[in-house]
């Protein structure tokens, strides 16, 4: 910081009450009344000096004593005082904290070098320009106090010069930059970092007035010699330097206070460069979280939801905690911030993206779109698991939060049934009607076999629930068994077609007709014996304990065929007799565990007996179908 010192006598002003005087010899002759202060002074030294002086006591006829008003002087008593002072010779200080009121004070009393050589107004000019406007802190604090006299400020172009003179300096490459500076990030020492960091400007700016700094953000954009990375910085600094902490308790404020953090929000908003990677969502996020306490216009809120949704794949969930201050909601965090986020961004993503959003065909664009789709569903569901350990969270609004996720943003429910397993055990009152509108949005299929593992042990979970898991793992084994069987069954076909030079001889005579048993053996070079083929022989012993005497139908070549009820598929395209047997035995035990899930009469043992019994029945069945 820079000063200047004018004057080399000592400071005879003295205070009498309300009266300000010079000790002097010489009677004072001039009375200056500036709002309660009287100052009793001396025509000889102001009035030379001072072209407006001269006019006003000029007008006031010989009188010896003359008795002035300047009660619109700007800067008030304090920036008379030193101009006074500065007529006296009196010794003063001038710096960039008060140049501003001297200058508007000098310059209202016409302080200039057409009255005398040396004037105030010319040395306060010749120190603005080589000095204040050559530093870079000394231009920040001047263009700060002009907050106090913004039309003198203007109208003098105080403001347009310190703000080119700062806008200069920021555009200034780092390696040039040779003045100091403020740069307190965490981290960071000068010491350890011989080179100027890009953002060195961002926090000495943080200190001016919202209008101020959107006048510098405005001109340095102009020019874009700046990336939009380092704009949207220092809208983030300045943003964490003004605007209140909504992580705390809300302080008791006046309106006054409230219109003022709604104004620099406006503003703020109202500079982001369009770039999408200006600003981190994490940033946007905490500016929404901001605007909706304090209630900012819908023209605020909107733009920020929007730009908050285009980047919300990037989030974190401590991005999206954020405590509510409504005091109609018990809830602590603020989830409904979180859906509205949410459904904006559901908007923008099926505008965009139709073939992701409805997942019919996955191309490169639209794989895309459905990997962002299943970012933000892990981000929702961890942020699920966090809103749930809150004791007065409803299960309405979690259940909302959940089911506002379409199916596809979930490529398994591994993450959301923590988030109810979470939920579950920090509320263990929960009725059971909640239990189960909460674990309807569960969707047993989509677990990992270490999540379902631990699903059918779970005591807090719905018996419905756990039923369903317990059904749908014995169907996978089903299935998977089923794979087992059927690869078997194509290795055996394999083996028992004939050779090509067969083939041609049956296919030689124009009769479609088909090898009996026989003709098979001796292809295959056995001379006596039956060759045992694995399904029809399964089939005497399915039907012989069933008391199935079927007849059987003969082909053109003697040989016997299976009957249509026994082959893989009916012609009709149902299953056969058997699987629907298999299939109607398993809905029957689902039916008998559901309705006493219903009645109250049955247990998780009950159940998961109920359904190995039925499960054993269908491995004997398929087993004796493999032999």
């Amino acid at each position: 910081m820079k000063f200047m010192k004018i004057g080399t006598k000592p400071d005879t002003f003295c205070t009498e009450e309300a009266t300000r005087t010079v000790i002097s010899d010489v009677p004072s002759d001039l009375l200056i009344q500036i709002n309660n202060i009287s100052y009793l002074l001396h025509k000889f030294p102001l009035v030379p000096k001072c072209g407006l002086l001269q006019r006003l006591c000029s007008d006031s006829g010989d009188s010896e004593k003359v008795s002035i008003e300047l009660h619109d002087i700007p800067g008030g008593e304090d920036a008379f005082e030193l101009c006074a002072k500065f007529c006296y010779g009196i010794t003063i200080n001038l710096s960039a904290y008060n140049f501003v009121p001297a200058f508007c004070a000098a310059k209202f009393l016409r302080m200039t070098e057409s009255l005398e050589k040396g004037n105030f107004v010319p040395k306060l000019e010749a120190f603005f320009n080589s000095c204040i406007l050559e530093g870079w802190k000394d231009s920040i604090t001047t263009l700060e106090t002009t907050v106090k006299l913004p039309e003198w400020s203007e109208n003098l172009g105080i403001i347009r010069k310190c703000i080119d003179s700062i806008v200069e300096k920021i555009l200034t490459p780092p390696a040039k930059v040779s003045w100091s500076y403020t740069y307190t990030r965490p981290g960071y020492t000068k010491k350890q970092h011989h080179s100027v960091p890009k953002d060195w400007w961002t926090e000495d700016i943080s200190d001016l007035d919202v209008d101020l700094f959107r006048c510098i953000i405005t001109a340095v954009a102009s020019t874009y010699m700046l990336p939009p990375q380092l704009i949207g910085e220092a809208l983030h600094v300045y943003a964490c330097r003004w605007l209140p902490d909504t992580t705390r308790p809300p302080p008791q404020t006046d309106e006054q206070f409230m219109e003022k953090n709604r104004r620099i929000v406006d503003t703020i908003v109202s500079m982001i460069p369009g770039d999408k990677r200006a600003v981190c969502v994490g940033f946007l996020l905490r500016l929404l979280i901001v605007a909706n306490y304090l209630g900012v216009s819908p023209v605020t809120k909107t733009e920020l939801l929007r730009r908050s949704s285009l980047q919300l794949q990037e989030a974190t969930v401590n991005d999206l905690i954020s405590p509510s201050h409504s005091p109609t909601d018990p809830e602590f965090y603020d989830i409904d911030l979180v859906v509205t986020v949410l459904q904006s961004f559901l908007v923008l993503w099926r505008r965009q993206s139709p073939a992701a959003a409805s997942a019919s065909e996955l191309n490169g664009s639209s794989a895309q779109f459905l990997g962002t789709m299943r970012k933000v569903g892990k981000l929702i569901d961890s942020y699920l698991q966090v809103v749930a350990r809150d004791a007065n969270m409803p299960v309405s609004k979690l259940v909302s939060l959940a089911e506002a996720l379409p199916d596809i943003a979930r490529e398994d429910h591994d993450d959301i049934y923590k988030a109810i397993n979470i939920y579950l055990k920090e509320h263990g009152d929960l009725s059971k009607a909640d239990k189960k509108r909460l674990c309807r949005i569960l969707d047993c299929q989509k677990l990992s076999p270490e999540v379902r593992a631990h699903a059918v042990k779970n005591e807090r979970l719905p018996l419905r629930t756990v039923v369903q898991v317990l059904f749908f793992e014995q169907d996978r084994d089903r299935a998977s068994n089923s794979k087992v069987a059927a690869t078997h069954d194509h290795h055996h076909k394999h083996k028992l077609m004939p050779s090509q030079s067969q083939s041609q001889e049956l296919f030689s005579t124009g009769k479609q007709t088909v090898p009996t048993s026989r003709e098979l053996d001796i292809h295959h070079g056995h001379g006596h014996g039956k060759l045992k083929l694995g399904a029809a022989d399964h089939h005497d012993k399915f039907t012989s304990s069933r008391g199935d005497h079927s007849t059987r139908r003969t082909n053109v070549t003697g040989k016997k065929d299976y009957p249509l009820h026994l082959q893989t598929k009916r012609s009709d395209g149902k299953f056969p007799v058997g699987t629907e047997r298999k299939v109607v035995s398993s809905t029957e035990i689902q039916e008998q565990v559901e309705h006493q899930l219903e009645t109250g009469s049955g247990s998780k043992l009950d159940a998961k007996k109920m359904i190995q019994r039925g499960s054993r029945s269908d491995h004997g069945r398929d087993k004796g179908k493999d032999r």
